[in-house]
């Protein structure tokens, strides 16, 4: 990488994730997903604002790119409240409250923990909505569960929907299409009568 000093001269550094940038940017560089996504984000937002609707993240695979996501748009603070990456089981368990017992039983990929993550984050942050995401993106299978398994689930007051999905890329593209499946989701229970 060369970085130029404002008196006009320029040096080389050493910089060891030089390129990773330009890789995960031509990942996401496919047309159509980037037309798609733009899309969906457009449509999460207008609901979100119409009907008045806030909410919460809690992700742990997709590593905080939904809440980056929601937030694209400006003017976003109407409608998003909190995101939280909880990687962890320890997170999960210490920020979340998710329980002991569930990760035990069923595992940090699993619908039960999806659903407690989701229900937790939406109580904590008091919003209408809250969506959480759980899973494998690769390139190892964990738990026992193959690589691409991922849970997804939105909490709204009266009940809490899931959604599996079974991803086929590599990680970076397995973190996007969980990202993008999650707000899709999203938008169809927002769109759901109560």
């Amino acid at each position: 990488m060369t970085i130029a000093h404002k008196s006009g001269a320029a040096r080389n550094i050493f910089f060891p994730f030089a390129g990773f940038s330009d890789k995960l940017f031509n990942v996401t560089a496919d047309n159509h997903m980037n037309s798609t996504l733009s899309e969906v984000i457009r449509t999460v937002s207008g609901l979100l604002r119409t009907r008045g609707l806030t909410v919460s993240v809690a992700e742990s695979c997709t590593g905080g790119l939904i809440s980056h996501y929601l937030t694209t748009l400006p003017g976003a603070s109407v409608f998003f409240v909190a995101g939280v990456v909880a990687y962890s089981a320890e997170t999960k368990q210490k920020i979340l409250g998710v329980s002991s017992g569930t990760i035990a039983q069923y595992g940090i990929i699993s619908e039960e923990t999806a659903r407690e993550m989701a229900e937790k984050m939406r109580v904590l942050s008091g919003t209408t909505l809250s969506l959480s995401t759980t899973g494998i993106l690769g390139p190892d299978a964990l738990e026992g569960k193959e690589k691409g398994l991922v849970y997804v689930a939105v909490s709204r007051e009266k009940k809490t929907f899931l959604k599996e999905l079974h991803l086929q890329g590599e990680r970076e593209r397995n973190k996007e299409e969980a990202a993008y499946e999650a707000l899709r989701f999203l938008a169809e229970i927002v769109e759901t009568p109560e």
